[in-house]
């Protein structure tokens, strides 16, 4: 999770710094930054999400889903709108994680239809886009073999 203390501040170089500093102790794996979108207002979103471009980090993630709102609609659309256009700028892609309060198909349908129009079928990968969500995967199962199954 991102300090949004610097980054309200605007110390926009720490911020990097530690993202490129916490992908180096994990060198090798997956880095998902949490940029906590709710706490953020919509500039601070895309100079996030071109921060988090910038640095070594795999992924920008839209929220821990522990905060009063969570993931939202308007909130996947300015970061990929912001993803989009740095990969333009750059050719460096960085992957979308649409996370918390995606319960439905129909939500993750709908975050899906976001990444699919703004950054386009390239992005429709597991190395490129997630979602996140504990109660998703049990609600899919149930919908497609209509019934209450209780196995996640």
């Amino acid at each position: 999770v991102i300090n949004i203390g610097m980054l309200k501040d605007g110390r926009d170089d720490e911020v990097l710094a530690e993202i490129n500093a916490i992908k180096a102790a994990c060198a090798g794996h997956t880095l998902k930054v949490i940029i906590e979108t709710c706490l953020l207002s919509e500039d601070e979103k895309i100079r996030m999400c071109d921060i988090v471009s910038k640095s070594d980090a795999d992924f920008i993630k839209t929220s821990t889903g522990k905060a009063a709102v969570s993931a939202t609609p308007e909130a996947a659309v300015v970061m990929c709108m912001a993803i989009r256009e740095f990969a333009e700028r750059t050719g460096r892609r960085v992957g979308f994680k649409a996370a918390g309060g995606i319960s439905t198909p129909q939500d993750a349908v709908l975050y899906y239809t976001i990444v699919e129009r703004i950054l386009g079928p390239q992005w429709l990968t597991p190395a490129l886009f997630r979602i996140g969500a504990s109660s998703l995967a049990g609600n899919l199962l149930n919908a497609i073999v209509g019934r209450e199954e209780n196995y996640f």
